[in-house]
């Protein structure tokens, strides 16, 4: 590891240290983190088999951290759990100042039917229902609630490379009318056995900026021959039981259990600077401070 990397570690270990602990996580630990992180991380060019599904075609100008790396990360970031469908971490290189989860779900071949007739108020109204739910378990978590304000984006789904992307913005409950939002750019592909989805974390300032490279990132990951949507055999092939619908409201993930994950990933923006310092390098410090600053 090169000296310059050595002090990048060095300065995000500092600056995050008491949220660390916070979240149950000593100094020494989280420095291990993102030294660990570092080791690890991919560079693009590069095809990153995923979950025995898929191949991910990192494009150059972007870095890919594995697991069980990106679960430590995340929870040195403050989400706390473990996350079996987490596959890795995408970080851009340069100026970009967002972060991208991949996961892949097991949950059999989705129908996409209900795409053709669903109503976005009525998402979001079940969206809504369903993060104040998930907010009693985020208490218990000692993590903060959040409150969904509304679509950044409303679902949209390509019935012929069945892709579904849609945003949501939030903020902490109880936050002033002003506060800064959140926001997830969820982005989804199906295939034959389940699907991965490809969550961009930014703020809600710079989703137009960055949807072109969540959108970049999604087609430049394909499910594997034998494992595309196109080769569902329904006499023998699972078939999950929910629709397309559930994956945006999250039912599914209340039927599955994980109705505490929701919202986990809609990291503040500073956050963000901090965890790119160790992959991005110098040009994050100027923005890191100003951010450190008004928070």
């Amino acid at each position: 590891m090169n000296k310059t990397m050595h002090w990048l570690i060095a300065t995000l270990w500092m600056a995050c240290a008491t949220w660390a602990q916070a979240q149950g996580m000593s100094p020494e630990e989280q420095k291990r983190v993102f030294a660990d992180a570092e080791q690890v991380a991919q560079s693009g060019p590069a095809a990153i088999a995923l979950a025995q599904q898929a191949q991910l075609k990192l494009p150059e100008g972007h870095t890919f951290v594995p697991q069980p790396q990106a679960q430590k990360l995340l929870n040195a970031m403050g989400n706390p759990g473990s996350d079996p469908r987490l596959q890795g971490l995408i970080f851009p290189k340069g100026d970009g100042q967002w972060f991208m989860t991949v996961r892949f779900e097991n949950s059999g071949y989705i129908k996409d039917d209900d795409a053709k007739e669903w109503n976005a108020d009525d998402l979001l109204k079940s969206y809504k229902e369903g993060t104040e739910a998930a907010n009693e378990e985020r208490s218990k978590m000692g993590v903060p609630a959040l409150e969904i304000l509304g679509w950044a984006q409303p679902p949209q789904y390509d019935v012929g490379t069945h892709r579904l992307a849609w945003a949501m913005s939030s903020r902490e409950k109880g936050a002033p009318a002003g506060a800064e939002q959140g926001v997830n750019y969820n982005t989804y592909v199906l295939g034959r056995e389940g699907y991965f989805t490809m969550n961009l974390v930014t703020d809600l300032k710079q989703l137009d900026a960055h949807k072109p490279a969540a959108h970049t990132l999604l087609a430049a990951l394909n499910f594997d021959e034998g494992k595309r949507y196109a080769d569902f055999n329904p006499s023998t092939d699972k078939v999950a039981e929910y629709g397309l619908a559930a994956l945006v409201v999250g039912a599914a993930a209340k039927k599955l259990g994980l109705l505490a994950t929701l919202g986990l990933f809609l990291a503040k923006f500073w956050k963000i600077a901090l965890i790119g310092l160790a992959f991005l390098g110098g040009p994050l410090l100027k923005l890191f401070r100003r951010n450190k600053a008004e928070v």
